[in-house]
C-alpha cells in the first residue's frame, strides 16, 4: 500500500510538472503582428552593407530577430538593440574595414512609433550621416534609455526631447549636432546620465543652471562642446548626486573650480584635461575623499606634484599627462591608497630625478606612463623596482624617451600578465634578453631607436599573443629564421626595419601570421623576391627597401599589393616594367625608387598621395601619365620623377593636379618651356626641374604658387631677365637656385624682399650690374634660428618628406636633405672689378665675361 501510494504520488507529481510546462509555453505570446509590421517598416528605410538584420523577415517571430527584446508576458516589444558591435582593435586595418561595412545608415522610419512599450532603444555608432535626429523620438515617451553617439547625425538637437519624462540616461555624443539653449532638459527630472560630448555647445550660456537642477544626474559628460562661460551659482542642487564630471577639451580655468566644481563633494571621477588651466593644482582639491579617477592632463600646471595628493585613500587612476609639470617623483608616492592601479605623468619634460624604490610597494600597480620624463636611470634598475609585488598585477609599462640606459634584465619573464612594453627612443643597449620569450600576456612591443645588439633571440617565436612589435633602429644583427616566428599566429604589425638582419627561410615557408604592416628596410632578404609574401593576403603596409633584392617582381605580387596602401621597393636592383598603378585604389605611397625599372611610366590611381619613382631607368613622355584623366581629379601631394630618362615637353595639363606640394622632375631629358598650367598648384611648396633641357622665360603665372619655399631651375637653358615678381609674389622662398642657365641682366632688387631665404645660386648665368647692396635684408642667412626656417619637412597624408637640395661647396658637389634647415649658402656670379663711388663708398659690378676676372681696387 505505502509503495501504490509512492508511485500514486510520483505519477500525480509529473503530471503536475508537464501541465506546468504546457501551461509556461501555452502562455508564451510571442510578439504582436502590428509590431512585426512597423518593425519591417523601420527597416525598409536602413542600409544595412552587412545585413546585421537578416534576421528581420516576415515568417519569423520578431522577438527573436538579432537586437529585439520583448517583454515575456506581454510579447510587446521593449528593447531595440542597434548598436554597431564595437570595434576591440583600432589598430586592425581589416578590422576597422569591416565595423565600417557594418554600420548602419538610411533614416529613422516614425513606424517606431507603434511601439508603446519601448523602453529601451540604442542606435549607436552607426552611420545616418545627412539626417537630423527625428523629432518624433520625442513622442516614445516610455524611452528610459537612448543612446544616437556616435552617428552622423547632423543639425540642431530637437527640443522635442525634452518630452521623454521618464528617460535615465542620454547618450547624443560625437554627431554633428548644436543646440541653442538646453531648456529642454530641464524637464528630464528622472535623468542619471547625459553625454552631449563633440556638441556645439556654445550658444548655450544657460547650460550650468540646466544641469544644477537635475535631480537625479550622477554622471555629466560635456567634453569638447566649446564651452568656456558660466554664470555664478548662488547654490549647487546637484552636489549630492553627481559622481562623475566630465568637462575635457574646453576652455574653462580655475575659477569654474572654485564656484563650482569645488563643492561637488561627491565627485568620484573629475576629468578637466586639455582646459585652460594655468598654475598650480588648488588645494581644496585635496577636499574630494571620494576621489577615484582624476585627469588634469594637457594643462598648464607649472608646478611639482603637492605633497597632500600622496594621501588620496581612494584614489585609482591619476593623469598628468603633458601638465608642465617640474621637480621630481616623490617617494611618498607609496602612500596612495592600496587600489591605486594607473599612474600617467607623461610628457612632463621638466620632471626629472629617478624612479624611487618605494613604487616597489604599489601592488595593484597595472599601468604606468612615464613616457618623455627625464629619469637618466638604467632600465634594469627601473624593472628591478617594478619586479615587487606589481609584477604581478603590471600589464603596461610606457616608458619611451626617459633617457633610460643600461641593459635590459634578463628576468623580464616573471611579468607574466604584461601585454604592453613600451621602452622606445632610449639609450638602451646590449642583447635582447631570451626571457622576452616568457611574457607570455605580451601583445605589443616597442623598443624602436635604442641601441640594441647582438641576435634576435629565437625565444621572441614564443610570443604567441604578440599583435605589434616595433624593434627598429637598433643595431641587430645576425640571421633570423623560422623558429623565430613559429608562434606569432596573432601579429598584425612587424617593424624591424633599420638593422642589419639576415632572413634565411625555406624556399616553400608559409609564415603562421598573416601581418598588416611589415616593415623590413635593411634587411637582407634577396637576391630572390621573397616569394613567402604570396600568403600575406592581408598586408596593408609594406616596406622590403634596401633588402638586397635583384630580381623582378612576379605576377602574383602586383595582384596583392592591390589592396596596399604604403608600398616601398626602393634601393633594391628590381628591374623590368611597371604595371598599371592605376588599380592601387587604395595607395597613399608607392615608393619603387632606386631601383632599374625600364619603360614608360603607367597611369596611376587617382588616390595616390605621394609617387616616387625617381633614379630608375624609365623613359618617354610623360603627357599620358598627366593628361589621361581630365576628368578625374589627382590626389598625388608629392610627384617625384627625378633621375631617369623621360623626355619630349613637359605636358600643360597640371590643372587636374591641384593637391600637388613638390614636384621633382630633375635629371630627365624634358625640353621646352615651363607651362602655364603649373601656375595653378596653389599648393605648391617645392618644385625642382634641375638639369633637364628646359628653356625660354620663366612663366609669369608662377607668381601664383604663393607657397612655394623651394625652386631649383639649375643647369637649364632659361634665359631672360630674373623675373620682380618672385620678390613680390613668392615671399615664403628658402631656396632659389638657378645656376647654369643663361639669365642675363641685372639682379633685381626686389630679390631683396625675400627676407626667408636660407639658399641662393646664381652662379654660371649671364648676369651684369651691380650686386644689390640691399641682400643685408637677407635675414634667415644671418640670424640663428631665423623663424622663417621651417619648410624644409612638408606634411601630406602620405607622411613627412624632407626638402633635398645639391650645393658646391669648395668645388664639390654635396647633397642635402635631413640637416638642409642648418645650411646658409649665396653663390653670386663672379665679380669682376670694382670701382669707388663719388660718395667714397666701394660698390661692386659684374660683366658678362665667364671666363676672365679682373679685380681693380
Amino acid at each position: 500500500m505505502a509503495a501504490f501510494a509512492t508511485i500514486l504520488f510520483l505519477l500525480i507529481a509529473a503530471a503536475n510538472l508537464s501541465f506546468s510546462s504546457c501551461f509556461q509555453i501555452s502562455n508564451y505570446v510571442g510578439c504582436t503582428e502590428r509590431e512585426k509590421q512597423a518593425l519591417l517598416r523601420f527597416k525598409q528605410d536602413l542600409i544595412d552593407p552587412s545585413n546585421r538584420l537578416a534576421s528581420w523577415v516576415d515568417h519569423q517571430d520578431c522577438c527573436k530577430w538579432a537586437g529585439v527584446v520583448c517583454n515575456n508576458e506581454t510579447g510587446y516589444v521593449s528593447e531595440l538593440h542597434l548598436k554597431n558591435p564595437p570595434l576591440d582593435d583600432f589598430s586592425s586595418e581589416v578590422k576597422y574595414k569591416a565595423y565600417e561595412m557594418s554600420k548602419l545608415g538610411g533614416q529613422l522610419n516614425p513606424a517606431l512609433l507603434s511601439l508603446k512599450n519601448l523602453i529601451y532603444l540604442d542606435l549607436g555608432d552607426n552611420n545616418f550621416v545627412g539626417n537630423s535626429i527625428p523629432e518624433f523620438l520625442g513622442s516614445m515617451v516610455s524611452l528610459r534609455y537612448l543612446n544616437l553617439s556616435v552617428s552622423g547625425f547632423q543639425g540642431k538637437v530637437p527640443h522635442q526631447l525634452g518630452n521623454l519624462s521618464n528617460l535615465q540616461y542620454l547618450d547624443l555624443q560625437a554627431n554633428q549636432l548644436h543646440v541653442e539653449n538646453l531648456q529642454w532638459l530641464s524637464g528630464l527630472s528622472f535623468l542619471e546620465y547625459l553625454d552631449l560630448s563633440i556638441i556645439n555647445l556654445s550658444a548655450a550660456t544657460d547650460w550650468l543652471q540646466v544641469v544644477n537642477k537635475l535631480p537625479s544626474l550622477l554622471q555629466l559628460r560635456l567634453s569638447d562642446c566649446l564651452l568656456s562661460d558660466f554664470p555664478l551659482l548662488a547654490d549647487v542642487n546637484i552636489s549630492s548626486s553627481l559622481a562623475v564630471l566630465d568637462l575635457s577639451w574646453n576652455w574653462f580655468d580655475y575659477s569654474l573650480f572654485h564656484r563650482w566644481i569645488s563643492r561637488l563633494s561627491n565627485l568620484i571621477s573629475l576629468n578637466l584635461q586639455a582646459n585652460n588651466l594655468q598654475g598650480p593644482i588648488p588645494d581644496n582639491l585635496q577636499n574630494f575623499t571620494s576621489l577615484k579617477n582624476l585627469d588634469l592632463s594637457f594643462n598648464n600646471l607649472n608646478s611639482g606634484l603637492p605633497n597632500w595628493f600622496h594621501s588620496f585613500s581612494h584614489l585609482e587612476y591619476l593623469n598628468f599627462c603633458s601638465c608642465n609639470l617640474h621637480g621630481t617623483i616623490s617617494s611618498a608616492i607609496s602612500n596612495l591608497s592600496s587600489t591605486f592601479n594607473n599612474l600617467e605623468l607623461s610628457f612632463n619634460y621638466e620632471l626629472s630625478g629617478k624612479i624611487p624604490r618605494s613604487f616597489g610597494k604599489l601592488c595593484n600597480l597595472v599601468s604606468i606612463s612615464l613616457t618623455g620624463v627625464n629619469l637618466d636611470q638604467d632600465v634594469s634598475e627601473v624593472l628591478e623596482i617594478l619586479s615587487g609585488c606589481a609584477s604581478n598585477t603590471l600589464e603596461s609599462v610606457y616608458m619611451g624617451n626617459c633617457t633610460l640606459s643600461g641593459h635590459l634584465i634578463n628576468q623580464l619573464g616573471q611579468f607574466k600578465r604584461l601585454n604592453l612594453l613600451s621602452l622606445w627612443g632610449n639609450s638602451i643597449s646590449g642583447p635582447i634578453p631570451v626571457s622576452l620569450g616568457e611574457l607570455s600576456s605580451l601583445k605589443t612591443l616597442y623598443l624602436y631607436g635604442n641601441e640594441l645588439n647582438g641576435s634576435l633571440p629565437t625565444s621572441f617565436g614564443k610570443l604567441s599573443k604578440l599583435e605589434d612589435a616595433v624593434i627598429s633602429q637598433n643595431l641587430l644583427k645576425g640571421v633570423v629564421s623560422e623558429v623565430h616566428f613559429a608562434n606569432l599566429a596573432r601579429l598584425k604589425a612587424f617593424n624591424a626595419y633599420g638593422n642589419s638582419l639576415v632572413l634565411k627561410v625555406d624556399t616553400d615557408w608559409v609564415p603562421p601570421f598573416r601581418v598588416e604592416t611589415l616593415a623590413l628596410g635593411s634587411w637582407q632578404l634577396g637576391p630572390r623576391f621573397p616569394s613567402w609574401l604570396q600568403s600575406q593576403e592581408d598586408l596593408l603596409k609594406l616596406d622590403i627597401s634596401n633588402s638586397g633584392i635583384f630580381d623582378s617582381v612576379p605576377a602574383w605580387f602586383w595582384n596583392l599589393s592591390l589592396q596596399f596602401t604604403v608600398l616601398n621597393l626602393s634601393h633594391n636592383q628590381i628591374y623590368g616594367q611597371i604595371p598599371s598603378i592605376d588599380a592601387f585604389s587604395y595607395s597613399l605611397v608607392i615608393d619603387l625608387s632606386s631601383n632599374k625599372f625600364i619603360g614608360p611610366l603607367p597611369p596611376v590611381s587617382s588616390r595616390v598621395a605621394a609617387l616616387d619613382v625617381s633614379n630608375n631607368s624609365l623613359s618617354g613622355s610623360i603627357s599620358n601619365f598627366l593628361c589621361d584623366k581630365m576628368n578625374e581629379p589627382s590626389q598625388i601631394e608629392v610627384l617625384n620623377l627625378a633621375d631617369n630618362h623621360f623626355s619630349d615637353e613637359i605636358p600643360d595639363c597640371w590643372g587636374n593636379w591641384q593637391k600637388l606640394v613638390a614636384i621633382k622632375l630633375a635629371n630627365n631629358k624634358f625640353s621646352g618651356n615651363i607651362p602655364d598650367s603649373v601656375g595653378t598648384l596653389s599648393s605648391l611648396q617645392s618644385l625642382n626641374l634641375r638639369k633637364n633641357n628646359l628653356s625660354g622665360k620663366l612663366p609669369l603665372s608662377l607668381r601664383n604658387c604663393s607657397k612655394l619655399g623651394s625652386i631649383d631651375f639649375s643647369e637649364n637653358d632659361f634665359d631672360g631677365n630674373i623675373p620682380t615678381w618672385m620678390g613680390k609674389w613668392l615671399p615664403n622662398i628658402m631656396i632659389l637656385s638657378l645656376h647654369s642657365n643663361k639669365f642675363h641682366g641685372a639682379i633685381p632688387d626686389e630679390l631683396c624682399a625675400l627676407t626667408s631665404l636660407q639658399i641662393l645660386d646664381l652662379r654660371q648665368n649671364e648676369l651684369s650690374g651691380t650686386i644689390p647692396r640691399c641682400i643685408s635684408n637677407f635675414k634667415a642667412m644671418v640670424i640663428k634660428n631665423y623663424s622663417a626656417t621651417t619648410f624644409i619637412s612638408y606634411e601630406t597624408s602620405g607622411g613627412s618628406y624632407f626638402e633635398d637640395a645639391l650645393l658646391v661647396m669648395k668645388g664639390k658637389v654635396l647633397e642635402y636633405s635631413t640637416t638642409l634647415k642648418l645650411v646658409r649658402s649665396m653663390d653670386l656670379p663672379t665679380i669682376c672689378y670694382q670701382e669707388r663711388s663719388p660718395v667714397g663708398k666701394s660698390q661692386a659690378f659684374m660683366v658678362c665675361n665667364r671666363s676672365t676676372c679682373h679685380t681693380i681696387f
